[in-house]
């Protein structure tokens, strides 16, 4: 014992119900630890059995041996925890050798666990009962996160982070039920900035009359995106792509344009979205702030639009459609007359996995359109091309692929604070009504009541959370007639609403001053949000004419998801959008689109199909793919197929048209076909 005794630096002593635990301790290390105890003597308490502790088992040492290993220890020390008559009792023992001790603030889990854990103010972290270690209260933390669901590491990381930081596990554990402490949900904030714009006078501009005094009854000068527009040549009819912030106003600078060029007979404006809620939505907006000027139609499908009944006029001076629908008109041979300026709004879907390459082809399609009818028609001289978009990686290659020129505004007007906080899908209303209500209460410098949106991912919600918030609020959506959807927008611009609750769906066009955004749910349908869908939705919050700042909450359910294809869980994701750079606007293209958009390019340009892949931002194979399009028999030559016409007119995707179109000719079942179809698939 007396060689072990030398190398003992810290002595440990710990009250438990069997005496006192003793550690001894070398270099941080543990070397053993073992349980003493004491007999009452006319001397004084002195060492009565001495029980060395090895896993479950006990090894009886000599009494002795303790007093010789005290006497080699540098320090002993005595936790705390111990009771006063505990620490009395060890301290007397030890003097009656000649040995001081030292009461210690240390670790009480640690200490019954065997193990020696000093700790300090810097160190010790509140329980709400006592304070503990870093390592055992990370080790409580995970134990909560376990009952609450399994976060993944960055979520876990950034509590374990706000642990170490503020030093109170409960504060923590608070956050996991929703309690709202500003100073922990907070994750970062988004400072202030301001670009140094030279303001372009309306009454400068020189428009057709109707568009002027338009333009002239509403303001005094263009706003910062707008006069850099025209500043690049957007009222010369050079093709621009325009990247800024959301509520810059930039819409309006295709809108500008393509309504000029309308009324000074230069062909009709097609402005284009990814989605039929947007559409459906534009074309009411421009119905109530252009009808008096021009014809507006919609088209979305094949037809008409499924609710109110309008059809598809294709005379019309503006047309409103989606991606899909306007190319439905191309691939199907539909006449759209003189198009002078085609707007693209929401551009950054071109890196869009399922959408992208449709949208790509689309504008190589449209392109072809327009020139072939310029070269068929002396008076006609082509289309102006406006590509709008909040978000883009890399803004100068994507202007560059499209042949247009680069209009880039940054400014963020008022600040911008993100916050982070844990609930379940059921507690997340509560949250909610605290939020809004709170929101709500406050009033900003320019005199506006705080308001708040809501973004979820299904209609139902949408309902669901607007009959639980407290204050006056309303449910706002697709779904909802277009007198219902106006009267919402008129309540909560004139501060009668405390929020709107809306789905991610239409995030791209609520056009509602608030000064808070919630996210109460991350997902888009089934499909989790992008990068670049999340930075829009959160640019909603905070108008420089309304409020001082703007906050956006994102509440996230521990290991939630909202279908069973989604691969990752909402916390998860929430850090990758928090965190996440803006993505580059790309367009990849795997055999089954390059097949469909190369028969597509087919149907609309025959032999100049190629130069159509060609002019396209993404890569395709044309040699491989004309090949295999030959091999289903859907082209002949240059020219479609029946069968050929029948799949790019419905935006089959070849290859499963082909397996469908095999297994009839095989005279399979249908339900047969089907299963194929599914498993081909999930092997995909």
């Amino acid at each position: 014992m007396s060689k072990q005794a030398q190398q003992v630096e810290t002595l440990f002593c710990h009250e438990t119900d069997r005496g006192y635990r003793v550690v001894a301790q070398q270099g941080g290390k543990r070397l053993f630890r073992a349980i003493l105890e004491l007999k009452e003597t006319s001397a004084g308490p002195r060492p009565a059995r001495f029980m060395q502790k090895d896993g479950s088992n006990e090894k009886p040492r000599s009494p002795g041996e303790f007093i010789e290993l005290a006497r080699g220890a540098d320090r002993i020390r005595i936790s705390q925890q111990t009771s006063p008559d505990g620490r009395a009792e060890l301290k007397e023992m030890l003097s009656g050798y000649q040995l001081d001790a030292t009461a210690v603030r240390t670790c009480r889990l640690c200490a019954n666990k065997g193990e020696y854990s000093p700790i300090s103010s810097e160190t010790a972290i509140d329980t709400g009962e006592e304070y503990i270690c870093p390592d055992c209260a990370t080790e409580e933390l995970e134990r909560e996160l376990s009952f609450r669901g399994n976060l993944t590491g960055s979520a876990q990381d950034r509590l374990e982070d706000l642990l170490l930081e503020v030093q109170d596990l409960q504060r923590i554990t608070n956050l996991l039920k929703g309690r709202l402490d500003p100073d922990l949900t907070k994750f970062d904030e988004i400072s202030a900035n301001v670009e140094d714009v030279d303001l372009k006078r309306v009454d400068s501009l020189n428009l057709h009359p109707g568009v002027q005094n338009l333009l002239e009854s509403r303001f005094d000068t263009l706003l910062p995106v707008q006069s850099l527009a025209v500043q690049n040549g957007l009222l010369d009819g050079d093709d621009q792509l325009v990247v800024s912030a959301t509520a810059t106003g930039k819409t309006l600078v295709g809108e500008m344009t393509g309504l000029d060029r309308v009324l000074n007979g230069q062909g009709k404006m097609l402005f284009l979205v990814p989605l039929v809620a947007l559409a459906n939505q534009k074309h009411e907006d421009f119905k109530d702030e252009y009808g008096d000027l021009a014809n507006v139609t919609i088209r979305v499908g094949a037809s008409r639009v499924r609710d109110d009944g309008n059809r598809f006029d294709p005379n019309a001076d503006i047309i409103v459609g989606t991606y899909e629908g306007i190319d439905h008109a191309l691939r199907t041979g539909r006449d759209l007359g003189d198009i002078g300026t085609v707007v693209i709004d929401e551009v950054h879907t071109l890196q869009e996995q399922e959408r992208g390459h449709r949208l790509d082809g689309l504008i190589s399609r449209l392109k072809y359109y327009c020139e072939k009818r310029a070269k068929q028609k002396q008076n006609y001289g082509g289309a102006q091309w406006v590509y709008l978009s909040a978000t883009v990686g890399n803004p100068r290659d994507l202007a560059q692929a499209l042949e247009a020129n680069l209009v880039e505004f940054e400014e963020r007007p008022v600040a911008l604070e993100r916050h982070v906080t844990f609930a379940s899908g059921q507690e997340k209303p509560n949250i909610e009504n605290k939020l809004v209500k709170r929101e709500f209460d406050r009033e900003s410098s320019k005199g506006y009541r705080g308001q708040t949106i809501i973004f979820t991912n299904s209609r139902r919600r949408c309902h669901e959370i607007s009959r639980k918030l407290e204050y006056n609020a309303a449910p706002y959506h697709a779904g909802l007639d277009y007198g219902r959807r106006k009267k919402v927008e008129r309540m909560f611009a004139e501060q009668e609403l405390s929020a709107v609750v809306t789905t991610a769906a239409l995030a791209a066009g609520v056009d509602f001053p608030a000064s808070q955004v919630i996210f109460d749910s991350l997902a888009m349908g089934i499909e989790w949000l992008t990068v670049q869908e999340f930075h829009q939705m959160l640019g909603r919050a905070g108008r420089p004419d309304y409020h001082d700042r703007g906050k956006v909450y994102v509440l996230v359910e521990p290991d939630g998801s909202y279908h069973n294809s989604m691969e990752m869980s909402e916390d998860e994701v929430a850090f990758k959008l928090l965190k996440g750079e803006m993505e580059d606007v790309r367009t990849l293209y795997d055999e089954s689109a390059a097949i469909e958009e190369t028969l597509a390019n087919v149907t609309v340009g025959g032999k100049a199909a190629k130069r159509l892949n060609d002019r396209m931002i993404g890569d395709v194979p044309t040699k491989h793919a004309l090949g295999k399009l030959l091999e289903y028999e859907f082209i002949d030559g240059f020219s479609p197929t029946h069968l050929g016409r029948v799949i790019t007119s419905h935006f089959l995707a070849p290859d499963e048209a082909f397996r469908i179109v095999d297994g009839i000719r095989k005279d399979r079942h249908p339900f047969d076909i089907v299963a194929d179809l599914e498993l081909f698939d999930d092997d995909e």
